[in-house]
This record gives structure tokens, sequence and C-alpha cells, in this order.
């Protein structure tokens, strides 16, 4: 099966399933929130993902292998599990409150959780095209070079920043408050990730001990 197939099956598939975890227990289709938030997630990923596609599909093969399975690291393995699940709760909590009014989100608020879907969905692809060896796995290929420049040279995992914003985006989007609480497990499942991931870094990646001590803060500047 080509890439470009492969592409377009598990785009449409995510679509599905975005749509499924949103709108049934929102118990019903007039959930504007719901619909801006898919088509501003469709949108931001599949555009650069098909533009990348033609001018790099090294870089999207890579980015196919993800989830469990793909993890050879036991950590990773249960952050990767867990990360789904309160992805799942991200979209499903929040079409919940909306169904039983538990919050009260004004609509600008909402619009204001989609700018910033986009900007963390935009974050991450940027990321891609700094970096082509960012896979969905944790792996260090053979001749993968260490990239320290553009967003490297702010935080050492700006892929992760941007589903910071990302995951905080989402559940405002979704009108929801109650579902903030939510972020703080992504986040710590991330620290996991990130800690972990810095292991193998640090013992794979030629010249990243170094850089550690050029880029000092992992995730948000001037905090971690």
């Amino acid at each position: 099966m080509s890439l470009l197939l492969r592409i377009v099956i598990s785009s449409v598939l995510g679509i599905v399933a975005f749509a499924f975890l949103l709108f049934v227990p929102a118990g019903t289709l007039d959930y504007w929130q719901g619909w801006t938030l898919l088509a501003v997630f469709t949108a931001m990923s599949l555009a650069p993902t098909m533009f990348l596609n033609r001018v790099d599909p090294a870089a999207i093969e890579r980015r196919t292998h993800a989830g469990v399975k793909a993890e050879t690291r036991p950590t990773q393995k249960v952050v990767i599990a867990g990360t789904f699940v309160v992805f799942g709760a991200m979209l499903v909590v929040p079409a919940l409150d909306y169904r039983f009014g538990w919050s009260h989100v004004p609509g600008w608020l909402s619009v204001v959780g989609d700018v910033m879907v986009a900007a963390g969905l935009g974050l991450a692809m940027l990321v891609v095209f700094q970096n082509r060896y960012a896979s969905a796995n944790i792996t260090v290929e053979d001749g993968q070079p260490l990239v320290s420049t553009g967003l490297y040279g702010i935080v050492r995992h700006p892929m992760y920043f941007g589903n910071t914003i990302l995951m905080i985006g989402i559940v405002l989007a979704l009108g929801s408050y109650w579902s903030l609480l939510l972020v703080p497990i992504g986040l710590a499942l991330m620290v996991v990730r990130i800690i972990d991931e810095e292991k193998l870094l640090r013992a794979e990646l030629d010249g990243y001990e170094q850089y550690t001590q050029k880029v000092r803060y992992r995730l948000v500047p001037l905090i971690w």
C-alpha cells in the first residue's frame, strides 16, 4: 500500500473516530464547537502532512510509526497508552459537559481555544519541517543529526510545547471548564515521556549532552 493511500485512509478513519467521540456523547449534531474543532484539526493536520509528503515522504513515513506497539521502551508504552486515554477524554468529557450543561463557556473563549489548537498543531508541524527525524515514537536512527537551531534553540522539545498549547486549546474550544482538570494529567504524562526520552537521547544521539547545556529548558522557557 502506498504512503499516500495510507495517509488518506488514516485521515478518514481519524476524522470518523474524532466525530464519534464528540457527537455521540453530546447526543446531538447541533454542537458548533465540536464541528469547528473538527474542521480546524483536520485542516491543520492534513494540509501540512500532504505538503510534506510531496517534499519529504521519509519524514511522513517516520510519523506513521505510532502507538503503543511502535514504542520499544516500557515507560513509553505506558505513557502512550495513557495519552490516548487522556486525549479521548478531552473529547468525550467536553461533549458530555455540553449535553448536560455543566459549564457555560462564552463563544469567544471557544474561538480562542480553536486558535490555540491551530497554533499548537502548526507548531508541531513546523517542528517536523525543522527536524525531519522527529518521529512519533522514541528512537534514534543511524546517522540522525542533532538539531539545535530554530525552535530547538528555545526549548529542547518544541513539539511537546505545541502539544501543551493544543491540550488547553481543545477543552476551551469545546466549551468545557471541567475538562481543564484533564490538562495536568496530560502534562504529567508528557513530563514522564520527556524524562525517559532524554535518557535515550543522552545515550545514543551524539552531542545531545552538550546540547542540554546550551538549551537548558526542556518544555517551557524559564520554567522547565
